[in-house]
């Protein structure tokens, strides 16, 4: 009975996925198919005009009507994706992990989804990005955000019984899957921003740095050229962006015990961008992802490896709307789409999850603008110390999150944030000698509090300060309690003149 549950559940996937095809799909896309029961067409008399030909479709991508995109062309990329990824596996790894056949695709359509231990930065950053190359390939394809979202839960279901030996992983369907789309369409949004500042032909180096952002995006303009050509329209948002260079001491660290190397002083590399900042007059929120914000900080002298990627957060507004209350204030309100990695050294959790959350600006003077965030989320995840090799200590299951985040923007010269986060993973331990029917939970929060000053230009400098702790009980290894602060000093190139704040009041615009 599990195993027909579990098969009948991977074609319910594989079926909600071509609904969703089909309840999307643009007036007309299937008017082609044969009809078994068409009726014979009535006989054209002396006095019947004959109708006049269809229009042929335009082979053009038209990102407003949707006409030109392509159902068929990222199924066969995602296909070759596929095979050439598990192909590439076979040859350098000295496991049987890749060896796949026809028993083993045939054993995995029929076994019951796990929670895997495999390594953490595989599962938590690896299997996002792999989803969000799959959902790249519909979306720059010409398909919309939910069309393309059943092609990465779709990819990602494929990988997992026909690209490896191992069963089905229930976690990294959804890394891949949900995560993979909400990083991925991130990374679509600001690659077609960058090239939509080159106007109708942008130059090489937009062209070379979209790809760079989105390798799915730039792959179909390269190969297709006038086909996908078509540049997605951003309706002009509000948006902000921050690049930040800097250097990072470590004040007060500890490991629970486990790590011992450690380090003191580390460089800082943080790319932010809010794209869609409420209060702009004339924009809509009318697709998922009209407002998001994407954050990631790389330490460059990483150590291990696994830790350059210090912190990396989308947040998309999935479906929503803006309001307004009174002349000073306006927000959006819905439902967000929310993926988070955080590793501070000597411990990790990553999340992927949904939550109902508004974000706003309140203009509290002419020149002081007080910008908030507010969302509570529940979702799956997973938590653990990097100190431990064997992987342990570490938890997979239900995670809800809460945010919250203020700032304050004086004018052109100082902005003062501050963002609180908790996630409790309660779940299932994972790896090691711990049976994955060890129930454990972690707390573990994160405090970020920093000034930025405008010195000249775009340039600026700011101090941060962070806090990170994690709590948690492990049968077997008792209580375990790890701490890490940081101060760090940062050159900031920013790309907005009043850090983001949005004007909209009609006595300030008409002043200006």
């Amino acid at each position: 009975m599990g195993s027909t549950r579990a098969g009948s559940l991977r074609w319910a996937v594989v079926l909600t996925g071509a609904v969703v095809l089909v309840a999307t799909a643009p007036p007309g896309a299937f008017a082609q198919a044969p009809t078994l029961f068409a009726q014979e067409p009535a006989p054209v008399t002396q006095q019947s005009t004959p109708p006049a030909p269809e229009p042929a479709r335009s082979k053009k991508l038209d990102w407003e009507t949707g006409e030109g995109h392509s159902y068929f062309i990222p199924a066969f990329e995602i296909g070759t994706f596929i095979g050439a990824l598990n192909g590439i596996n076979r040859a350098i790894s000295d496991t049987n992990t890749y060896d796949t056949d026809w028993n083993s695709i045939k054993k995995n359509f029929t076994t019951h989804e796990v929670i895997d231990n495999d390594p953490f930065s595989v599962n938590q950053i690896g299997h996002p990005y792999q989803g969000s190359v799959y959902y790249g390939l519909a979306r720059s394809s010409g398909l919309n955000y939910w069309q393309s979202l059943a092609y990465s839960l779709a990819g990602s279901l494929l990988w997992e019984t026909v690209g490896e030996t191992t069963p089905p992983s229930l976690n990294d369907n959804i890394a891949s899957g949900i995560a993979g789309s909400f990083v991925g369409e991130a990374l679509f949004r600001m690659a077609s921003l960058l090239l939509e500042g080159g106007g109708e032909k942008p130059g090489f180096w937009r062209e070379l740095g979209a790809a760079a952002i989105s390798p799915p995006l730039g792959l179909n303009r390269l190969i297709f050229g006038d086909r996908f050509d078509a540049i997605f329209p951003s309706r002009n948002p509000e948006v902000f962006i921050r690049l930040r260079l800097g250097a990072t001491l470590t004040t007060d660290i500890d490991t629970g015990g486990l790590v011992e190397d450690t380090k003191t002083y580390e460089g800082s590399l943080d790319y932010s961008i809010i794209y869609g900042l409420p209060g702009k007059p004339g924009y809509k929120y009318t697709r998922p992802f009209d407002y998001f914000t994407f954050d990631i900080n790389i330490v460059p002298d990483a150590d291990p490896i696994s830790n350059l990627i210090e912190n990396a957060a989308v947040r998309g507004m999935l479906v929503g709307t803006n309001y307004e209350l009174g002349a000073d204030y306006r927000g959006i309100v819905g439902l967000f789409g929310i993926f988070d990695y955080l590793s501070p050294q000597v411990f990790r959790i990553s999340t992927t999850a949904l939550g109902l959350g508004t974000v706003g600006q309140w203009w509290l003077t002419r020149r002081i603008a007080l910008q908030g965030t507010l969302i509570g989320s529940v979702g799956f995840g997973a938590a653990g110390t990097v100190g431990d090799k064997d992987e342990r200590d570490y938890h997979y299951g239900i995670t809800p999150e809460g945010l919250l985040g203020l700032r304050a923007i004086f004018g052109e010269r100082l902005m003062l944030d501050a963002t609180g986060r908790t996630y409790f993973v309660a779940g299932k331990g994972a790896g090691g000698g711990i049976s994955t029917s060890d129930i454990g939970g972690e707390i573990i929060n994160r405090v970020n509090v920093g000034f930025t000053v405008r010195v000249w230009g775009p340039h600026g400098i700011g101090v941060q300060y962070l806090l990170s702790t994690r709590d948690t009980s492990v049968q077997g290894l008792g209580d375990r309690h790890q701490r890490v602060e940081t101060i760090s000093l940062t050159y900031n190139f920013l790309g907005h003149t009043r850090f983001g704040a949005v004007e909209w009041r009609p006595e300030v615009l008409a002043s200006r």
